[in-house]
C-alpha cells in the first residue's frame, strides 16, 4: 500500500523516534509499504517519521542511482534500530534533496566514510561500513530517525535563501508528484 510522505511542518518529522522490538509491529508489512512508497515517489530511502511512524527504521534504494553511481546499482537495504558508531572526519559535499522537501535542493557536508550498527529485517544485528554517495544516502535518512532534515545542515545564508520555500511547504503551498500529507 502507498503511504502518504509526510511534508515539511508535519511534527512527525521532528520528533525523536523509539526503537523497534521485534513482535511490536508488522515490520515486514511496513517494509513492503515503505518500499512501495519509495519506488512510486522515484526516491532512494524514506524514513519512518517521513510516513508518520517515530519508528527508528528506514529503508535506501540506490537501485535507480546506478548510472550515476555504480556502487549504488545493488543498494537496497532496511535499518532498524541503527546507531552510527563513526564517521570519518573526511568530508564530502553535494546537493540533496528530500521527498518530505519538495523542490528544494541544497548542498550538504557530510562525512565521507560511516560506520552503522543495526538490525536487518529479520531482526539480526549487521555492522557495516559504507562510503561515498551510500553514506551519505543512510545519514540523510538517519537524520530522520534523530528528527532533522537535510536543510538544518546547511549554511546560515543558505537557510535564508531556503525559508520562504520551507514556509510555503508547511503552509500547503506546494505540491509534490507522489501521494502526501500536509498540515
Amino acid at each position: 500500500m502507498i503511504l502518504p510522505i509526510y511534508l515539511y511542518g508535519q511534527t512527525a518529522l521532528r520528533r525523536e523516534t523509539e526503537e523497534i522490538e521485534q513482535g511490536e509491529i508488522d515490520v515486514k508489512q511496513l517494509i513492503a509499504d515503505m518500499q512501495e512508497t519509495l519506488t512510486q515517489a522515484e526516491g532512494c530511502g524514506l524514513a519512518a517519521p517521513q510516513v508518520g511512524l517515530s519508528k527508528r527504521l528506514f529503508i535506501v534504494d540506490g537501485s535507480e542511482l546506478g548510472e550515476d553511481y555504480p556502487d549504488c546499482a545493488d543498494f537496497k537495504q532496511v535499518f532498524i534500530n541503527p546507531e552510527i558508531i563513526e564517521e570519518s572526519e573526511e568530508t564530502s559535499t553535494y546537493s540533496e534533496g528530500c521527498l518530505s522537501l519538495p523542490g528544494i535542493s541544497e548542498n550538504v557536508i557530510r562525512p565521507k566514510t560511516i560506520t552503522i550498527r543495526y538490525q536487518d529485517a529479520d531482526f539480526q544485528w549487521n555492522e557495516d561500513t559504507y562510503t561515498d554517495f551510500k553514506a551519505r544516502i543512510v545519514l540523510h535518512e538517519y537524520d530522520h530517525l534523530e528528527g532533522h532534515v537535510f536543510t538544518d545542515r546547511i549554511s546560515p545564508i543558505r537557510k535564508q535563501f531556503v525559508r520562504g520555500k520551507l514556509i510555503n511547504i508547511a503552509k500547503g503551498k506546494t505540491v509534490a508528484r507522489y501521494r502526501y500529507k500536509r498540515n
